[in-house]
């Protein structure tokens, strides 16, 4: 059979570029070997974010009290419960996409699928069958995996990825957490909500490093204040696992060596691409550091085949592939858009407190040459967060004092991920901070607090 389009893979970049294909009027099929949705929806994001959802509640329930609600026993968590939860929502989740994918009429084709030499794809099935599909354009979207250390190998029971980290078959009492980028830091907070004794090793000097350090530090304050062991500028030499437990060997910038003893260790240092079994060396296909090499409308060296998501340059954000897939797809039909702008793109992390940010931090901004104007409004001054009963957190502006455009914004606090992107869309259309400072902001909402950094940055904030 052949089509016009053919994607492998069906993740938020796969089957946003599938289903746009349809709507354009080509004939289009996706390749997918386990879940439709891919990573993010059954493995990633989204069952992620169940399990979060369900320690807020918990963490809310410990502390009824504070808002003058008195149970009549102590709130205990139900690890197994929150488990299923999780993956009923990431079910639901893919159900939800295997039914747009039909109501576009995008055939689903279930198997490996690898490419010919003669730029075909064939695709081992299940029922240990191999059937050959021709299609005038390729999409590659296989997205990436955990990734291992070469002397910390995972095996799936005291040394994990984050698959594992979604369904151990319960609560563990202690875990050390390599990693503190946004899936080390979320299942640290998860874990340590529910009374696990979380220990967070992160080889650079602060938290959340891609973060502004401001922002990073404000989450170690938090961390720490819940009871998450920090160790930053420290590396895990050695984790023996010959004991009932984990022996975990770090060691911090001064050379000196700590010994944990835990029941799990989460790697969470990254992923790695999926593109191993994909044959790419058949057609040539270049690859540069794990990537596959494309242009701005993800086209490979191979004329008709594309690649986005994870396996290209750029974050590894499901936002990040899906807008990639529109573009690429768009291009494919004979449109004309525009470019994805990766100076633009927000990334948030949902720990309590949440962080969102998007452009430069203030060390980027100052080592591109801007003379800076920064506002910042802690939470502590906001109405609606003490109202909440959460003040952790701040909004810090970053404007460009010559042209007053926003060079970065760096948020920390409750639910601070539903607000950047208005951010993103001043940045696009270029709004200046005294055009922010201009436009009524409704009160009480955290918001506002927004309008307040920018008023702080031009010495205008009344409310500080």
């Amino acid at each position: 059979m052949k089509y016009d389009v053919i994607v492998i893979g069906s993740g938020p970049g796969g089957y946003v570029a599938a289903i746009r294909a349809s709507q354009l009027n080509l004939k289009t099929a996706v390749v997918e070997c386990g879940e439709l949705g891919g990573i993010c929806l059954n493995w990633g994001c989204i069952p992620t974010k169940a399990l979060l959802k369900s320690a807020q509640v918990y963490n809310y329930m410990k502390h009824a009290e504070n808002y003058g609600v008195v149970l009549d026993s102590p709130a205990r968590p139900d690890f197994e419960a929150m488990v299923r939860r999780s993956r009923g929502v990431a079910d639901q989740m893919s159900k939800g996409v295997q039914f747009l994918l039909k109501k576009n009429n995008v055939d689903v084709i279930e198997g490996f699928a690898t490419l010919t030499k003669d730029r075909k794809v064939s695709v081992s099935k299940n029922d240990d069958t191999t059937e050959v599909f021709e299609a005038n354009h390729i999409i590659l979207a296989t997205g990436a995996r955990s990734k291992e250390l070469p002397h910390i190998k995972q095996d799936g029971e005291k040394v994990i990825g984050y698959r594992m980290a979604l369904t151990l078959p319960k609560l563990p009492e202690s875990m050390v957490v390599m990693g503190s980028g946004a899936i080390g830091s979320e299942f640290a907070h998860f874990y340590s909500s529910l009374g696990t004794k979380v220990t967070i090793v992160e080889f650079l000097p602060n938290l959340v490093p891609v973060e502004d350090e401001e922002i990073s530090k404000q989450l170690e304050r938090s961390f720490r204040k819940n009871g998450i062991k920090v160790m930053t500028s420290s590396s895990v030499e050695s984790v023996d696992t010959s004991g009932e437990g984990c022996l975990v060997t770090v060691k911090d910038a001064k050379g000196k060596i700590t010994e944990i003893q835990c029941d799990i260790v989460l790697s969470a240092v990254g992923v790695v691409t999926n593109l191993e079994a994909l044959n790419l060396d058949a057609l040539g296909i270049a690859v540069e550091r794990g990537k596959v090499v494309v242009d701005d409308f993800y086209r490979t060296n191979c004329p008709g085949v594309y690649a986005i998501g994870d396996i290209v340059k750029g974050p590894a954000l499901a936002h990040v592939a899906s807008h990639e897939a529109l573009v690429c797809v768009e291009k494919i039909a004979g449109l004309n858009p525009t470019p994805v702008d990766y100076s633009n793109i927000p990334g948030c992390t949902y720990t309590s407190p949440e962080i969102a940010s998007v452009g430069l931090t203030e060390k980027k901004a100052l080592e591109a040459g801007h003379e800076l104007r920064i506002g910042k409004f802690p939470f502590t001054a906001s109405g609606k967060a003490t109202a909440s009963g959460n003040r952790d957190g701040m909004i810090k502006l970053i404007f460009d004092a010559k042209t007053d455009e926003i060079l970065g914004c760096h948020m920390i606090g409750e639910n601070v991920t539903e607000m950047v992107s208005g951010i993103v869309i001043a940045r696009q259309q270029h709004v200046t901070g005294p055009e922010i400072i201009h436009a009524v902001h409704p009160h009480p909402t955290l918001s506002e607090a927004i309008m307040e950094a920018a008023a702080n940055a031009y010495n205008e904030c009344v409310h500080l």
